[in-house]
C-alpha cells in the first residue's frame, strides 16, 4: 500500500478506512463482521482509520479502540461536536474537553493522532478563541493535532488559512468536482492534509444501485434523502437518485478492464493531485478489499479524466456545484 503525508500527522495509507458505517446510520454491523472488517483493513496495509464520536454513540471508536489493543501502530482520526445542536456558543473549551475525554476513553489512548471539528458552522470556523482552544488541547497531550471536517469549499479555505490546522476533510468523489478548483490547491500550498471522504457517493458509485434498491428504516439512505436529519450533501452526495443513477451508467464504460466501479471510482480521486488518504467505509471484509484493490490500479488516462468532468458538468454540476 502506497502511503503520503497527512499533513503533520506523518505517512498514511492512500487508502483509508472510514468507520460511519461500523457504527450507525448505515443498517445494523454486527461486532463480528465490524472487527473482520477492521482486521482485514490491517492486513491489507491500511494504516489510517477515521471515526467520530457520534458514531453509533461510541460504537465505532470502540470498535477501533479494539483494533488498537493489537496494532498501537495505526493512525487514528476522529470527530467531535455534534452531541449537541451545531450553534456556536457549544463550542467552547469545556465541551471540547468533554468530547475528547469520551474520545480517548472509548479508543482506550491517553493521546490522539487526530481530533477534527465535525462539520461545525461557518461561524465557529471563523472564531480564534476555538483554535486556542484547540491549541492548548494538543499542548495539554490530549491530541496530537487537529484538523476539521467541512461541508463547504468555503470552509474548507477559511480552515486550510488557520496556521495550525493539520487537515481538512471533504467530501470529494465524481460527482463532487469542486474541490479540485481552490482547496486542494490552497491545502498543498499550506501543507494541509486533505481527507476525501463520502467518495463512493453512499454506495452509488460502487455501480450496484438500480432504482429499486431499497434500504432500511435505519439507514441514512432511506431517512436522510433531503437532508431530513443532517446535511443533505452527505447522503448521495446531494444528487437526487434518478440523476446519480444516470450519472453512473454514463460513468460506466470508462471503468478499466479488470477493475470495479468502485475501484475506478477511488482510484478517480487517488489520482487528484493533494488527497492525502481516501476513506471508504465498509460492513465486511470483502468491500475492505475491494476498496484496498483500488490502490493497485494504474492511475487513470487524460481522456477518463475529461470525461469524468463532461459527465459532471451535464448532468451533476447543476444540482450540487453551487451548494457545497
Amino acid at each position: 500500500m502506497d502511503t503520503r503525508e497527512l499533513g503533520t500527522i506523518g505517512p498514511v495509507s492512500a487508502v483509508g478506512f472510514g468507520a460511519w458505517q461500523i457504527g450507525s446510520a448505515w443498517g445494523e454491523v454486527s461486532d463480528t463482521d465490524a472487527m473482520e472488517a477492521l482486521e482485514t483493513a490491517v492486513h491489507e496495509g491500511v494504516t489510517f482509520f477515521d471515526t467520530a464520536d457520534v458514531y453509533g454513540d461510541g460504537r465505532s471508536e470502540r470498535r477501533i479502540g479494539q483494533l488498537l489493543k493489537k496494532h498501537p501502530h495505526l493512525k487514528v482520526a476522529t470527530k467531535m461536536g455534534r452531541r449537541m445542536a451545531q450553534e456556536p456558543a457549544h463550542y467552547n473549551s469545556g465541551n471540547f474537553r468533554a468530547w475528547n475525554d469520551d474520545s480517548r476513553r472509548n479508543l482506550g489512548v491517553d493521546t490522539i493522532d487526530l481530533v477534527q471539528l465535525h462539520c461545525p458552522p461557518s461561524a465557529v470556523i471563523e472564531t480564534d478563541a476555538v483554535f486556542d482552544d484547540l491549541d492548548a488541547m494538543v499542548a495539554e497531550g490530549r491530541m496530537r493535532a487537529y484538523g476539521v471536517s467541512v461541508e463547504t469549499c468555503d470552509q474548507a479555505l477559511a480552515a486550510i488559512a488557520r496556521p495550525n490546522v493539520a487537515s481538512i476533510q471533504i467530501i470529494l468523489n465524481a460527482f463532487r468536482l469542486k474541490p479540485l478548483e481552490k482547496v486542494l490547491p490552497a491545502a498543498q500550498a499550506a501543507g494541509v492534509g486533505v481527507i476525501a471522504r463520502v467518495p463512493l457517493a453512499s454506495g452509488l458509485l460502487s455501480g450496484k444501485f438500480t432504482a429499486h434498491t431499497t434500504f432500511g428504516e435505519d439507514d441514512h439512505r432511506n431517512f436522510n434523502r433531503h437532508g431530513e436529519a443532517f446535511d443533505q450533501g452527505e447522503t448521495f452526495s446531494g444528487l437526487d437518485y434518478d440523476t446519480a443513477l444516470a450519472a453512473v451508467e454514463r460513468l460506466r464504460p470508462l471503468v478499466p478492464e479488470g477493475a470495479t466501479m468502485a475501484g475506478f471510482a477511488l482510484r478517480w480521486i487517488l489520482d487528484q493531485d493533494g488527497v492525502s488518504t481516501v476513506i471508504p467505509g465498509a460492513r465486511n471484509a470483502d468491500q475492505v478489499r475491494g476498496n484496498v484493490a483500488a490502490a493497485y490500479l494504474p492511475p487513470l488516462d487524460a481522456r477518463t479524466h475529461s470525461r469524468v468532468r463532461e459527465i459532471y458538468d451535464e448532468l451533476i454540476r447543476p444540482q450540487v456545484h453551487q451548494r457545497w
